[in-house]
């Protein structure tokens, strides 16, 4: 089975550009990947794309073939869609496509173009991932959702608001010097606090943005970075994906994630490691909420342990696990079809040394990606190492 390194990523800024599409960012983005990668694009086997509501924002659908367009390739495409676990998703496929023989150079990347559409269409068009019999249809919107799981998990664990907001604090102070950031300012404990309420226990900076973005990386098989004498010291030795119900009345528990824990344990099980390896991570953290439940099914935490970790200072920089150095999708942004990718780009970009925050994990060789669709139904777990 090949080994899958990363040759090479592209970004680009997440934010709002309601004048630019998503096909316009996705080249940008593809373009620096390749530039960044030092391959061809004649090279390129197969190009996996992830996007969620292209088909509502842009009225564009069959997105595969015209994102290969927009990249440069001629080769097949394939677009996947879960939710906000789309990009993910896509990483997970041409993962799969490079170990299994079936290629030795994809194009993964992910673009959303979300503020072509007023507040209330997008949140309208987000809510798709949700139940529409049972959610969506009698007004269940995500922050709701995520706030009664907050609800849930502090009648449950306990834990405070000053816990959550403790949470977005560090992800706006990693977000300051990231180039690529929506939000690069930070914000108090009091400003968490004293912001409008969205669905209580959450407020306006428990919550990431709307966003617009894309992002790329280059994956190539073990034999073909050798053959070409690619510097690409970080591999994807770990994959795992893992379900759920689609809405939150069927599940047993609203403090746990089921979903993220399968496929944490398919990912450490397929990479050889434990959670207890894991130096730095990328979690999906669409609320403060979800950044906890992350931590504890990735294993970080114990149950109930991982409320108080921003606030105790162990998901810190200088944590015992360094979690969102980003800005994590809150203070970085979250195009929901480019996120997952650009997990994984950033992780790279703190391994080789070349990202704002790389200092913080100098000797770190073991990182995570976690990326959620939904209330976590689904997820995907990706395990990346590096050589030193």
């Amino acid at each position: 089975m090949q080994a899958v390194r990363i040759a090479g990523g592209g970004l680009t800024p997440f934010g709002q550009f309601p004048n630019r599409t998503s096909r316009d960012l996705f080249a940008e983005a593809a373009e620096s990947a390749l530039n960044d990668a030092g391959v061809k694009c004649e090279d390129v086997d197969h190009l996996c794309f992830g996007n969620f509501v292209g088909d509502v924002a842009e009225r564009q659908g069959h997105q595969g073939p015209l994102m290969a367009e927009m990249a440069g390739v001629s080769a097949p495409a394939t677009r996947y869609e879960s939710a906000c676990a789309a990009g993910g998703m896509a990483v997970r496929g041409a993962v799969q496509k490079i170990r299994l023989g079936e290629a030795d150079v994809v194009i993964v990347g992910g673009a959303e173009q979300l503020n072509t559409l007023d507040t209330g269409g997008a949140t309208e068009a987000l809510a798709m991932a949700a139940d529409e019999l049972y959610e969506s249809r009698v007004g269940v919107t995500f922050p709701g959702a995520y706030a009664l799981m907050a609800r849930a998990y502090f009648a449950e664990h306990g834990g405070t608001r000053e816990d959550l907001a403790a949470i977005s604090v560090k992800n706006h102070e990693n977000a300051v010097h990231n180039e690529y950031a929506q939000f690069r300012n930070k914000i108090t404990i009091d400003d968490v606090l004293d912001a409008p309420t969205v669905a209580d226990p959450l407020g306006l900076y428990d919550s990431c943005p709307v966003s617009d973005g894309a992002a790329t990386a280059v994956l190539v098989s073990e034999s073909y970075a050798r053959e070409h004498d690619l510097e690409a010291p970080v591999t994807i030795t770990g994959s795992g994906q893992g379900g759920d119900t689609l809405a939150l009345q069927g599940r047993s528990t609203l403090t746990h994630t089921p979903a993220t824990k399968q496929a944490a344990e398919a990912a450490y099980a397929n990479a050889g490691i434990t959670a207890d390896a894991v130096q730095v991570a990328e979690v999906h953290d669409c609320f403060t909420i979800a950044e906890v439940l992350a931590i504890e099914s990735l294993g970080f935490f114990e149950y109930g342990n991982g409320i108080a970790a921003a606030a105790e200072g162990h998901t810190t920089r200088d944590g015992s696990v360094s979690v969102n150095l980003s800005g994590g999708l809150k203070a970085k942004g979250h195009p929901v079809g480019a996120t997952g990718v650009a997990q994984i780009v950033e992780l790279t970009r703190l391994f080789r040394g070349d990202h704002p925050n790389s200092s913080a994990i100098a000797d770190a060789t073991v990182g995570v990606a976690h990326n959620a669709g939904g209330t976590v139904a689904s997820a995907v777990v990706h395990v990346l190492e590096v050589e030193r």
